[in-house]
């Protein structure tokens, strides 16, 4: 049985019964949860091994890498920028980075890149691995880059992309990168353990993924016995055409590993933030109220963040998708806690959000990164979270 470290707030005990659980029935192997409400934490869990090739145990303090979870925490430093006049969300990209403008780019808004609406979730030439880490050349082909769909008219999920184009409007209007206005306007003031760009002496404490694949391989089963709902979503993985690979072939190598120091250290502030469950926990309930005298985003700018300016099929994912500007709003796959509920997934498992409606801010971090649509884990803790306040 994997011993359970931390505490739990009397009534929500049901969190605690659901994280043993994944360990014991749903494959978590190192993993941690947090719950806040109404500016309080009141679900603190962490649980089995940080790094399964040394039997090191996940403790208080252990880092995971997130995937896109990530974007949540980019999105929040965009919105403060906002909140204080510095950018302009519905102001053309352009007027914040002049060599955006090329191949017919000039006219689209910030806000279209946060929304995944530009049309720019490819490029016509993948940019080697060490140069997309070392974030100018990458950002100076995306700049040159010829949308795929009309902006505006459609949306997809930007999953490599959204970070430097987002990314790097953050650079040009604070002259930070990312990372460091993230950790100067967010993670410092809050206390968070919560990382764009890993610095080297946290390294340690990072934990080790461990990536599982599907028990069956849908790209390799005939059509005919394919479940019809899931047919086009497999007939686009099946094409090395479709916007659904292409937007992961950014980079050359594709393929990137997110276990290795190089990647860590940079600066991915779409996919390769590093943090505790306790960090974004904290982060999503200062973005709805105080938390030890700190709010982020004031009401007004919270409700011009969440808005919905994108829903429907996907280009990318080939399924229902929402978002605000920046942050993912609930679906039927990914329900939160509410309707007016807003946060980030990311790749495998891990999930943070809030729910202003509830008071309730959630984070959800592991190092078995699970594919598929069968993994239970989060929605799981998520049960139980509603369970306990009701």
């Amino acid at each position: 049985m994997t011993v359970i470290g931390g505490e739990v707030a009397t009534g929500f005990e049901p969190v605690r019964e659901a994280f043993a659980e994944n360990f014991a029935r749903h494959g978590d192997i190192g993993a941690a949860v947090c719950v806040y409400r109404n500016g309080h934490p009141v679900v603190d869990l962490w649980g089995g091994i940080a790094d399964p090739r040394t039997g090191r145990p996940w403790t208080r303090d252990t880092l995971q890498l997130v995937y896109s979870a990530t974007k949540g925490a980019t999105a929040t430093a965009v919105h403060l920028l906002a909140q204080r006049g510095e950018l302009d969300l519905d102001a053309p990209v352009a007027t914040y980075w002049p060599e955006f403008a090329a191949n017919g780019k000039a006219d689209i808004p910030v806000r279209w890149l946060l929304s995944h609406q530009a049309g720019l979730v490819a490029l016509d030439q993948p940019v080697p691995l060490n140069d997309a880490l070392a974030w100018h050349p990458m950002t100076a082909a995306l700049a040159a880059q010829q949308p795929v769909w009309t902006p505006g008219t459609a949306h997809g999920y930007h999953g490599r992309t959204w970070g430097w184009f987002v990314g790097e409007v953050i650079r040009r209007v604070s002259g930070r990168t990312p990372g460091r206005c993230f950790a100067d306007e967010i993670a410092t003031p809050l206390g968070l353990d919560f990382f764009i760009g890993l610095p080297a002496h946290e390294r340690e404490r990072v934990s080790h993924m461990v990536h599982s694949k599907p028990a069956v391989d849908l790209t390799t089963v005939a059509p005919e016995l394919v479940p019809e709902e899931l047919r086009d979503q497999v007939a686009a993985w099946s094409d090395p055409d479709s916007f659904s690979n292409r937007a992961y072939m950014v980079t050359d190598p594709a393929a990137i590993d997110f276990n290795s120091p190089e990647v860590q250290a940079a600066e991915l502030p779409a996919s390769n933030g590093i943090g505790t469950a306790r960090g974004l926990a904290r982060m999503y309930a200062a973005l709805i109220g105080e938390v030890d005298g700190t709010r982020l985003l004031t009401p007004e700018t919270l409700t011009l963040a969440t808005n919905e300016q994108a829903a429907g099929r996907d280009q990318v994912l080939v399924a229902p998708s929402r978002f605000s500007s920046g942050y993912q709003l609930p679906t039927e796959d990914n329900p939160m806690t509410g309707p007016n509920a807003f946060g980030h997934n990311g790749r495998g498992g891990s999930l943070a959000f809030a729910d202003p409606d509830r008071g309730v801010a959630f984070g959800y971090v592991m190092n078995h990164i699970v594919s598929g649509g069968h993994d239970l884990r989060a929605g799981a803790l998520i049960d139980a979270v509603i369970t306990s306040l009701e």
